[in-house]
């Protein structure tokens, strides 16, 4: 069962607090002073540099200021970047950390100077908010859907690849959510390769690796778009994509969307919170909680899984 949204009605109540100091355009008459600084681990994977431009599109579109930066999965630089933020006076620092562990230190100082800090995807200790995803939960579904289509598509039998990147602790999770549910719900299926990507020239590079010595994969799993698509390219390339192959992941980016409207190989994906509007939507909404002062009875925000399909790909692509 999937777990609750933690912190939910403590964020609705300071946001409605919040809000009772707008003026008519809806806008913070003090948005102009919120300075954010952001920091995450790579924009090279099209998930995460559709995030911070539509971050970035919103923060403007508020009068509000943002600079992020990436620190290419390196700890040492991405702390040489957080000390940045602290120099040049942020407000708000939006962290999604290389290194959990590695980051904390940093984090405390710039807590101590005042400065709040917002974790995405990890619970720091030295964070005012955490925004969460239930990884193996994710990769459940992820695999949920690979099996129903298994099941539905394949009499129940199938050669299974997974892309993970067990590098990262959250997506060794949500790589073995994956896992899980293809034993549990497909349990004639064989999983025959796990190998890692996390973005699309690692995909592509992994399944064709993967198809010449397993020709006959049917289904892949990957835990995240950039490998997806990856996949999606290498099945084209190798003329693999037939009526019952199937890659299933998360993100929902919009080369995910746009090969599923085209009928490619792509037949889900999971948009966690929405579109890259709804997601800068619901940041702001913490960034101006954080910068209000509001008190913050839970720290811990679980963030929504939405399955998308053929039948529902209209909703999402191109927003």
């Amino acid at each position: 069962m999937r777990k609750k949204l933690i912190g939910l009605f403590t964020l609705l109540a300071s946001l409605f607090i919040v809000g009772c100091g707008q003026d008519n355009e809806g806008a913070s008459k003090d948005n102009d002073q919120i300075k954010i600084g952001m920091t995450v681990q790579s924009l090279s994977n099209p998930t995460w540099a559709g995030y911070c431009q539509a971050i970035e599109k919103e923060v403007k579109a508020q009068g509000a200021s943002i600079n992020y930066v990436a620190c290419d999965s390196n700890v040492s630089k991405q702390i040489t970047q957080i000390e940045n933020f602290i120099s040049s006076g942020v407000d708000v620092i939006i962290i999604h950390p290389a290194d959990p562990k590695g980051v904390e230190f940093a984090l405390k100082q710039a807590r101590d100077t005042g400065i709040k800090v917002l974790a995405w995807d990890d619970n720091l200790k030295n964070a005012d908010l955490a925004w969460l995803i239930d990884n193996h939960e994710l990769g459940y579904t992820i695999g949920e859907h690979a099996a129903k289509w298994i099941n539905e598509k394949l009499g129940g039998s199938a050669e299974v690849a997974i892309l993970n990147y067990p590098q990262l602790p959250i997506l060794l999770e949500r790589g073995n959510g994956i896992r899980d549910a293809i034993i549990e719900l497909a349990p004639k299926a064989k999983i025959v390769a796990e190998s890692s990507a996390i973005d699309t020239k690692e995909g592509i590079e992994k399944m064709e690796t993967i198809f010449q010595s397993n020709p006959n994969v049917k289904v892949v799993c990957s835990i995240g778009g950039g490998g997806s698509v990856g996949a999606n390219e290498a099945a084209k390339a190798a003329a693999k994509i037939t009526d019952d192959f199937g890659i299933f992941a998360a993100d929902a980016t919009q080369p995910e969307l746009s090969a599923m409207k085209n009928n490619e190989g792509i037949r889900m994906t999971v948009t966690v919170t929405g579109t890259n509007t709804d997601i800068a939507k619901e940041i702001w909404d913490m960034v101006t909680m954080l910068h209000s002062g509001a008190v913050i009875e839970s720290k811990e925000i679980y963030r929504e899984f939405i399955p998308v399909t053929q039948d529902n790909v209209d909703a999402y692509l191109g927003k």
